[in-house]
């Protein structure tokens, strides 16, 4: 080995391309989870695998501007294998594959951790984890730095000298089209662009492109003038001038849920989603065709929203991490709250999950009940939250307000990631056509799930018929579970597929029609005679035009990044001042029982807290009336204790006044 290296490595660049070389094979041997699929991608796409090698090559060049050449490699080395790997281990939980986006969410990720590993594997995770800072703490303190002096203008020259090859590398590769700029499936991207250049272009690929020619003339003459006249005239209507009676509009967008009998050669001992079903049957429906597959829920969740497409951004990009942040966007919410709906957003799992609390209030929503506002919240055996509870929270919130309502729920109980190993003794539903073991018991862990969630739509029905109110529902799933499904395992031949349903108690005629997600909105407010919006008008008006999905995309632009012709040079779309839970949650008095005090109260929930200003005290819950404080305080400060809802990575969500 010392003879090899001194013949062949001791030449810094020759071990940067060796090291390259093989961190590209591993890499994408784990991604493929096959050493002979990575070599099947190498003989098939060869200058792709060079022009990655050539990425990672590219990396180590930093080394040449510091005398800790050593401690950079191990550095970059450890880089490129920990994304790598850990874009393996995702791909065995979801059928996205690892983004930047994803280091964004990194503590939305933490938090669900314990439903996707076991105790010991955490353990391992962050045994791995402790090991690889101890190697880079030896590695900087005992290698040896580089002996000879650095020549700073050399080396400088040759990083620029890398950085105009790689550009220009770059350019040859996507003219040769060994890669691409545009994205269609960010699964298939990454098998057939490569890793290195799939993960960079995450990063460096954001939000949307200007459109060219974009100007004034060009996003008005998008709509025609008396579009833009109605739009105007109706963009400060008050709730008094509402005088046409409206329906509820609710809309349940459900975890991971499908219909499995759309499975090809897999039988059921009983339908799991009778309920849906009938509904289909009943109502108008079709399929939905969404953005993602396996993950992905804010995606859809976004499109559904604000008829906005998702491929429009950046590669494996969540606009509520990124441009949502801090800009306000058009939305079902906003257009339906200019007619004097009362808008309400409910999820049955943490309010802080992809930022939903502060992202909601420029989306348009008066309230947010999420799960650290709900009582009685039964629970799977992974730990998600099962969905029935959402049916009582909806009908709160329908009761919170005197007029119509619109209200968006989130399910979360069809949630992956699905057991491999038998944890139901009892499954109400079997299935047959699954030969794999471990294959067949995740699915029949999931529809045992789906059945239970059909359940839901079925009580949430009669809850509403009984509620008496005019409502219209709409049911639609997110996207397929992260199970082993492709194109050629379903009746429909997509994976992007799942359903919608609309029922209501207005009368409705029944109607049959295939959507995109970002259309959904603008066909349910079509059904009711709304136009509200001027992504509703698009979508409802111009979805059969040539440049249909050209203009959507400089619409896009110009509302979130561009200069906002389409309202005049400024956006109509203030943040809302937005209330978490519907349900006002009161405390009425202190109690001293015992040198222990007790909060009395109204709508407590096991996320509730004691509080004294920013501190966070230790509370154990007794009921929705009663709090019990676990530590002593200054008798002084009894007066200043107020409740938090308080969320499992200890964000504070809300506070009484």
């Amino acid at each position: 080995m010392r003879s090899f290296f001194e013949r062949y490595l001791h030449n810094s660049i020759a071990l940067c391309v060796m090291l390259s070389f093989i961190i590209n094979i591993i890499i994408e041997s784990v991604s493929r989870k096959s050493i002979l699929e990575c070599l099947n991608y190498f003989l098939e796409s060869p200058m792709t695998f060079i022009y990655n090698t050539f990425i990672i090559f590219f990396t180590y060049s930093i080394a040449y501007l510091v005398k800790r050449r050593i401690f950079v490699y191990v550095v970059v080395s450890i880089f490129w294998l920990s994304v790598g790997i850990t874009n393996g281990v995702i791909l065995s939980y979801r059928t996205t594959p690892f983004t930047v986006t994803d280091l964004g969410l990194l503590e939305t990720v933490i938090s669900i951790i314990p439903n996707y590993l076991s105790t010991v594997q955490i353990v391992l995770v962050a045994a791995g984890g402790i090991l690889v800072i101890a190697i880079l703490i030896l590695v900087f303190i005992f290698m040896p730095k580089h002996k000879q002096k650095i020549n700073y203008k050399k080396s400088i020259a040759g990083v620029l000298l890398l950085v105009l090859l790689m550009s220009g590398y770059t350019n040859l590769a996507i003219s040769q089209n060994w890669v691409s700029i545009y994205f269609g499936n960010l699964g298939y991207a990454y098998k057939d662009y490569g890793f290195p250049y799939c993960f960079i272009n995450t990063w460096l690929n954001t939000g949307i492109s200007a459109p060219q020619g974009y100007s004034d003339d060009k996003i008005l003459e998008t709509f025609t003038s008396e579009e833009l006249k109605e739009f105007n005239d109706t963009a400060n209507i008050s709730v008094s001038s509402s005088k046409k009676q409206k329906p509820n509009v609710i809309m349940v967008q459900m975890e991971s849920f499908f219909d499995p009998t759309l499975m090809e050669n897999v039988s059921f001992s009983e339908d799991p989603i009778p309920n849906f079903r009938k509904l289909k049957e009943e109502y108008s429906s079709g399929f939905l065709t969404v953005p993602s597959i396996g993950a992905g829920t804010a995606n859809t969740e976004f499109e559904v929203l604000s008829g906005m497409r998702v491929r429009f951004f950046g590669p494996g990009e969540y606009p509520y991490k990124s441009v949502l942040k801090d800009t306000t966007c058009e939305t079902i919410a906003y257009n339906l709250k200019r007619l004097g709906y009362g808008t309400h957003a409910i999820h049955n799992h943490r309010g802080a999950f992809y930022g939903r609390n502060k992202v909601f209030p420029n989306l348009g929503f008066d309230t947010f009940t999420s799960l650290e506002y709900m009582n009685n919240v039964l629970r799977t055996p992974k730990n998600w939250a099962k969905d029935g509870v959402l049916t009582g929270e909806i009908i709160a919130a329908l009761k919170s307000t005197e007029g119509e309502d619109l209200i968006y729920t989130i399910s979360v109980q069809g949630h992956g990631q699905y057991p491999t190993k038998q944890i139901i003794e009892n499954p109400k539903i079997t299935l047959s056509g699954i030969e794999v073991e471990k294959e067949a018991i995740a699915f029949e862990y999931y529809i045992q799930q789906v059945h239970e969630m059909d359940e839901f739509i079925g009580e949430l029905v009669k809850a509403l018929e009984k509620n008496g109110e005019d409502t219209v529902l709409v049911v639609f799933g997110d996207h397929l579970p992260s199970l082993d499904i492709d194109d050629t395992d379903l009746v429909n031949k997509s994976v992007y597929e799942t359903e919608y349903v609309i029922w209501d108690n207005i009368g409705l005629k029944k109607k049959s029609k295939d959507l995109y997600s970002y259309q959904l909105s603008a066909e349910v407010l079509d059904r009711i005679n709304i136009d509200e919006g001027l992504l509703t008008k698009y979508h409802q008006n111009h979805s059969e035009e040539l440049n249909y999905l050209a203009d959507l995309k400089a619409l896009q632009y110009d509302m979130l990044y561009g200069k906002k012709y389409v309202f005049g040079g400024s956006s109509p779309y203030e943040p809302t001042e937005m209330r978490m839970g519907v349900k006002e949650i009161k405390v009425e008095d202190v109690v001293e029982i015992g040198n222990k005090y007790y909060i009395k109260g109204k709508n407590f929930t096991p996320y509730s807290k004691i509080s004294i200003g920013d501190e966070v005290l230790d509370t154990i819950f007794l009921g929705s009336t009663v709090l019990g404080l676990l530590e002593e305080v200054n008798p002084k400060d009894v007066y200043k204790m107020k409740v938090s809802q308080v969320e499992k990575n200890k964000e504070i969500l809300s506070t009484t006044e």
